[in-house]
């Protein structure tokens, strides 16, 4: 299984932001965000093949019990449902971050944290003709969304760059279960603090007025746009 980095931090992220966390980074995905934070693996995918054993060992250097699997995406690596069996016979709790566009298949898992892209995420032509068709057809699959959160415990996160943003969560909640409000997190679309900064008042009073969760970027207002963080 290719490998784009495994370390030891906090979850900066979500319902679970500020847990001490190993996190074991993927490469390889099958969609191109034109916002991707992590462009080494998704845009240009690096690492090293890493056995499932080799992993497993990496993470018990550490003594940590939540796990977080990641990418680029995740699901796509043909050996990640071994290595979370593995995992989750060690009594580890394990986070899958996923853009929900593969079904789980029974992968051992606590929380799924799913991401579904919205049309923000999409590249421009100029950029990349080829991935801007092939990310618009296949980012988003809310039969796919509902399987998860049928049979996972589950978050809801998305990225906002601007207000627009919000028509199309509603219209992907309206062709879902219903989903209680404090699972769906709006998170500022930035890698860096000053644009986060920009775009979290307005943000946070939207979340006041939808009943929305705000989804702070913590590892970045602690380590900046960094690898291994």
């Amino acid at each position: 299984m290719r490998i784009a980095e495994i370390f030891h931090s906090v979850q900066g992220e979500g319902l679970l932001a500020g847990v001490p966390s190993v996190f074991v980074r993927t490469s390889g995905c099958n969609l191109r965000c034109d916002w991707c934070d992590t462009p080494y693996a998704s845009w240009n995918p690096e690492g090293t093949d890493i056995s499932v054993s080799e992993i497993v060992n990496k993470i018990s250097e550490w003594n940590c019990n939540h796990i977080v699997l990641t990418g680029g995406e995740p699901m796509i690596a043909p050996n990640l449902p071994e290595l979370a069996t593995v995992l989750k016979k060690q009594g580890k709790h394990i986070t899958i971050e996923t853009a929900g566009t593969l079904p789980p298949n029974n992968i051992p898992c606590d929380l799924a944290s799913i991401s579904p892209k919205l049309s923000n995420s999409t590249p421009s032509y100029e950029r990349d003709a080829a991935w801007a068709k092939k990310h618009e057809a296949t980012r988003l699959r809310p039969e796919v969304i509902a399987e998860w959160i049928r049979n996972y415990d589950f978050q809801l996160k998305f990225v906002i760059s601007t207000e627009n943003d919000l028509v199309e969560i509603k219209d992907l909640l309206s062709r879902l279960p219903p989903v209680s409000f404090d699972r769906i997190l709006l998170m500022p679309e930035g890698v860096d603090t000053k644009t986060l900064a920009a775009r979290s008042p307005w943000l946070v009073e939207i979340c006041k007025r939808e009943g929305f969760r705000f989804c702070p970027r913590l590892h970045i207002e602690l380590f900046g746009h960094l690898r291994g963080t």
